[in-house]
């Protein structure tokens, strides 16, 4: 079981490299969210409690760090790094979350990309960087992505990668302050021997973007 030595995890693959979320990556992130306010607005997660709020930054990294710590949640950035560069440039977020074990050994996946880097193929990189790692590394069997029917950028992420369509959830998720239908998605280790990103890195970058 994945447990609290095995986190912090930074994985990466040529430039884009996917790091612990931190407390001191907030105004990186706030900055971030900002710009891509209307371009993530409709598929933001809500509350539906009337009364309630969303968490802040800070009540947000701790609560991903102790599930991390817990093995129950993967919370990375997306980040680009340039060779010979120390810095990264952050570019999204992605959270593999809802790790379960036991007989299930499965995690649900959750990302978004900086609208200015949408199409590059930033999305399905990570993605399959992530997946691979919790087959291979940590053992999942597993991985399932649920998204919004009108969210034809996040569709295409799956597609690309040849996640499997197991159809819709009605009212499955709290977003933008509605109960709404999800797609769900999916990959067992099985489906996917030579894992997600060698086969993805090597189709052609015309296909990929």
């Amino acid at each position: 079981m994945w447990s609290a030595p095995g986190w912090p995890v930074t994985l990466r693959t040529g430039s884009l490299v996917l790091r612990p979320i931190r407390h001191r990556d907030k105004a990186a992130w706030t900055a971030l969210r900002h710009r891509n306010a209307r371009w993530l607005a409709p598929w933001e997660a809500s509350n539906p409690d009337p009364e309630g709020f969303l968490p802040t930054y800070h009540q947000m990294v701790r609560s991903l760090t102790a599930q991390a710590r817990a093995g129950s949640s993967l919370p990375f950035l997306i980040t680009e790094q340039e060779p010979g560069s120390r810095d990264a440039r952050l570019v999204g977020q992605l959270t593999v979350s809802g790790i379960t074990w036991g007989s299930a050994m499965s995690a649900t996946l959750g990302y978004w990309v900086d609208s200015a880097r949408a199409g590059r193929g930033l999305a399905p990189t990570a993605v399959a960087l992530a997946t691979d790692f919790c087959f291979r590394d940590l053992g999942l069997h597993r991985m399932e992505i649920n998204i919004r029917p009108e969210n034809r950028a996040s569709l295409r992420v799956v597609e690309k990668l040849g996640f499997r369509d197991e159809g819709l959830r009605p009212r499955y998720l709290h977003i933008a302050g509605q109960w709404a239908d999800h797609r769900s998605f999916a990959l067992t280790e099985e489906e996917v021997p030579r894992g997600l990103l060698t086969p993805w890195l090597e189709t052609p970058r015309s296909r990929r973007e």
